[in-house]
């Protein structure tokens, strides 16, 4: 099999080829998932659709189904597999939703939104980083997934409202940029507080007011941008 991957340089794709059965690997992870306690069907049918390894460098491409983050280049990281499976399941998405994701990243978290039928905004700063998730998301069998270039924390206002937003970078607080952009009866999700004492907070959106919860903690790398450190 042959498909676009990221290479160790930050920005730089070419045809690679995995040496192991990436879905037996994915049906393994599926099912270690379930064993942490992950139980929509639907979520874990998209972490089984989606061909992570395809989002790690060439190097690191051994650790691509461990459940564990990996550095993408740039100081950034995937997510580990329970992270992203997770947060998937909190948003609480169906088909047909609009979501706004801060922070692109691999692109693999998009992919897997994409993969539950979402339609997916998702922003990133790193220039680099942008460019190698548009190409690679190009390659994949999913369906409306848009990449833009700039500051997550100011949100897409021009796309807005989100029935949806998903901030995979830890925050200080939550910029009230995505508070204003998510919708009535909608759902925020984002890590919030300095690490390593950082906690995942899903906020909705009822009647004009925002009840919070706090969740889990996590670990995350630096929002950056005007509404973040």
């Amino acid at each position: 099999m042959q498909a676009y991957k990221y290479s160790t340089e930050c920005g730089h794709t070419e045809p690679q080829t995995f040496r192991v059965d990436p879905k037996r690997l994915r049906r393994r992870m599926v099912s270690q998932l379930e064993a942490q306690g992950i139980s929509d069907p639907n979520v874990l049918k998209a972490m089984a659709a989606v061909p992570r390894h395809l989002f790690i460098q060439d190097a690191l491409e051994a650790q691509a189904y461990q459940d564990a983050p990996i550095p993408i280049g740039c100081g950034q990281s995937i997510s580990q597999p329970y992270i992203v499976a997770l947060m998937s399941e909190l948003l609480e998405v169906r088909q047909g939703l609009r979501v706004l994701e801060v922070g692109t990243g691999s692109g693999y978290q998009a992919a897997v939104l994409a993969a539950l039928g979402c339609t997916v905004f998702t922003i990133e700063r790193l220039r680099e980083l942008y460019l190698n998730a548009s190409a690679l998301l190009r390659q994949m069998p999913f369906r409306g997934i848009y990449t833009y270039l700039g500051d997550g924390t100011l949100g897409m206002p021009d796309a807005a409202p989100f029935e949806r937003i998903i901030v995979t970078a830890g925050s200080p607080e939550t910029p009230q940029p995505l508070l204003d952009q998510l919708e009535e009866g909608g759902i925020l999700l984002i890590p919030v507080g300095m690490r390593p004492r950082q906690y995942l907070m899903r906020l909705r959106k009822r009647q004009g007011r925002v009840e919070s919860e706090t969740l889990e903690p996590v670990i995350f790398v630096d929002l950056i941008g005007d509404h973040g450190w």
